[in-house]
């Protein structure tokens, strides 16, 4: 008797779109007539927005991962380690690079992966926009391996200028300097949380290391940081900023990255042993050439159900994304809330496609703004369109909301049960833990 083929839905992305999406498959669908597979790159899943965090060394990416084959196999969905690189339209297939080792040594060859319904939910990368030296000279924050490798030479460097204070504790050079481009929340984040970790190193062996012997400098094109929010509490983000110690460069376009620091239009030389490029994103460049519509950003247009223009079995959700919302100019942005609102409408009209029903279309409730300046300030607006307006926020209530997103992210993903357990234990390890990570 012939086994009957299963229908395969295969969720491309692991991060936070990608995720809550494959457990809700996986959960509903189960594994007797369906198969469900998610195909990511990476063996385990960090929260992106929490990647600042890492690469400062504020948060133990270890502690806070979550296995996908673990994750897989209690929600139902298989787990298949590998890159997409490509599709084949017309046979329904997801095409897979070589797996190789660290070595080079190829694990698997390039192969296919059939599917019924597809859904690309690969982020974003950080676009340089072209800019000379970029690519050669700066660190991304689009992983956590290039977070790990920003706090490793982070580490280093502040080790480094410890030694020399030690052995001459007049030397006014010896300091640690990190460029940062892009006033968006990323830059914002990353350039108060260095402030908090260079306070801490203090307690963990560097004892002539302070903040006093970190410069950051904040470098944004446009004429002010934060242009998502509210300008008054972009305004208090910058003040906050410069309190700390940041110097917050607005107006000033940098044109070429080097290994000494970032030139800017103006032809200043901006002095840097570390160099942070967070000035923009665009979608993965191997989604140009699918054959589906895409922007000159990569990113996919998708229809009001998120399926994209050319295949109605593939959809698009998250940063990858490219949606405008009807009677708006601009496409939604990529927020992890949006992410994780497509990755509902996504889950619901897969289970309408199979059953024959009608499809919902996607319409985005903006929730409002949050940026973290550690634990010294949080600003934002919340709402958003929900009230027809914005509601300023700063200070505690701030910190608590944005604190609130990451575990609904985790109860998302993990189950009211486990996710409130893993809330508590994550409480326990702030409190007993080292609140450093130093290796």
């Amino acid at each position: 008797m012939t086994k009957a083929r299963k229908t395969q839905i295969v969720v491309v992305g692991g991060g936070a779109g990608g995720l809550e999406l494959a457990t809700r498959l996986g959960s509903h669908f189960g594994r007797d007539a369906f198969d469900i597979l998610l195909v990511e790159k990476n063996r385990t899943h960090i929260w992106k927005p929490l990647l600042h965090e890492v690469a400062a060394g504020s948060l133990d990416a270890n502690l806070d991962e979550v296995g996908y084959r673990s994750h897989g196999h209690a929600w139902g969905y298989r787990f298949f380690y590998g890159a997409m690189e490509g599709v084949d339209l017309a046979s329904r297939h997801v095409l897979i690079a070589s797996i190789l080792d660290e070595d080079g040594r190829e694990i698997m060859g390039r192969h296919s992966i059939r599917y019924d319904y597809l859904v690309l939910a690969v982020g974003s990368v950080s676009n340089d926009f072209g800019t000379k030296g970029v690519a050669q000279n700066c660190i991304f924050l689009d992983s956590r391996l290039q977070a790990d490798r920003f706090r490793s030479k982070l580490l280093d460097h502040c080790l480094r200028v410890s030694r020399t204070l030690s052995r001459n504790p007049d030397a006014a050079d010896a300091v640690v300097r990190v460029d940062i481009v892009g006033g968006g929340a990323t830059g914002v984040e990353l350039a108060a949380e260095l402030y908090n970790s260079a306070a801490e190193l203090r307690h963990y062996g560097l004892e002539v290391f302070d903040e006093s012997r970190l410069k950051v400098t904040l470098i944004e094109a446009g004429p002010r940081i934060l242009p998502a929010l509210p300008e008054e509490l972009a305004k208090a983000a910058h003040e906050e900023l410069e309190a700390l110690g940041v110097r917050v460069v607005t107006g000033e376009q940098v044109v070429e990255a080097t290994p000494e620091g970032m030139i800017t239009k103006s032809g200043e030389l901006i002095r840097a042993d570390l160099r942070v490029w967070a000035a923009g994103v665009k979608g993965p460049d191997f989604l140009a050439g699918l054959g589906l519509e895409a922007t000159r950003s990569n990113q996919l247009v998708v229809k009001p159900t998120l399926q994209t223009t050319r295949d109605e079995r593939i959809f698009a959700i998250g940063d990858c994304a490219w949606f405008v919302p009807e009677g708006e100019q601009r496409a939604v942005p990529p927020r992890a809330q949006v992410a994780h609102q497509m990755a509902a409408i996504a889950f619901y009209n897969i289970r309408a496609m199979i059953g024959g029903k009608a499809l919902k279309d996607f319409v985005y409730r903006d929730h409002g703004s949050l940026v973290s300046l550690s634990h010294f300030s949080t600003v934002g607006s919340l709402m958003g369109n929900l009230i027809g307006g914005r509601m300023a926020i700063e200070g505690r209530l701030a910190r608590f909301v944005y604190v609130s997103l990451y575990r609904m992210h985790l109860i998302a993903i993990h189950g009211w049960l486990k996710g409130l357990v893993l809330i508590v234990v994550a409480r326990v390890n702030h409190i007993i833990r080292p609140r450093m990570k130093l290796h």
